[in-house]
């Protein structure tokens, strides 16, 4: 579905926020490459370190864990970059266009339930780099929820107008002729 068909349905279109897929994939990509290394180095340091009680199994345990863990969310981040691959949200005056890989789903103010809690920033080391910086769920009437975070272009921005919208009766207001 085009824009302006959208615009029609949900009146006049406020602003964009895109979701950066690229950024994404990158992030999934160091995540896999340091688990593989992790990994290569790893397994044979535990190879080598059976029937040794010196600091080799503690390594050897690290290095798993690090590949093990970086190969688990790399591979989360991948089917995630994958499944949400050119989202975006378009903000109109009676609602939201929620576009992902060239399918558009219309969503009036009145299908959103509101948003759930706003995480701002989980305090973890990188978190903002990792994707995990500000996250929260947009909560449809119908059960279904959309996730967004820190990949998503003034994604606190986007929380803050629906609230206003959903919550407070306050509809942006949007540029062009309205139907």
């Amino acid at each position: 579905m085009r824009r302006t068909e959208a615009a029609r349905e949900l009146g006049g279109f406020v602003r964009e926020h895109r979701t950066d897929g690229g950024r994404r994939l990158r992030t999934a990509g160091a995540l896999l490459v340091t688990g593989v290394v992790g990994l290569a180095f790893g397994i044979p340091v535990t190879v080598a370190s059976i029937g040794t009680t010196d600091g080799a199994p503690e390594l050897a345990g690290l290095l798993l864990g690090v590949g093990l863990i970086g190969l688990g969310l790399g591979v989360w981040r991948l089917t995630q970059a994958l499944r949400t691959r050119e989202q975006c949200f378009d903000v109109h005056e009676r609602g939201l266009t929620h576009r992902v890989a060239g399918h558009a789903t219309l969503i009036p103010w009145t299908d959103i339930e509101g948003i759930g809690a706003v995480t701002a920033d989980d305090g973890r080391l990188l978190a903002e780099a990792r994707g995990m910086g500000l996250r929260y769920t947009i909560a449809l009437r119908d059960g279904r929820g959309i996730r967004v975070d820190t990949f998503t272009e003034d994604a606190k921005e986007l929380a803050e107008t629906i609230h206003r919208a959903v919550h407070l009766g306050e509809l942006p207001r949007g540029r062009g002729r309205r139907p």
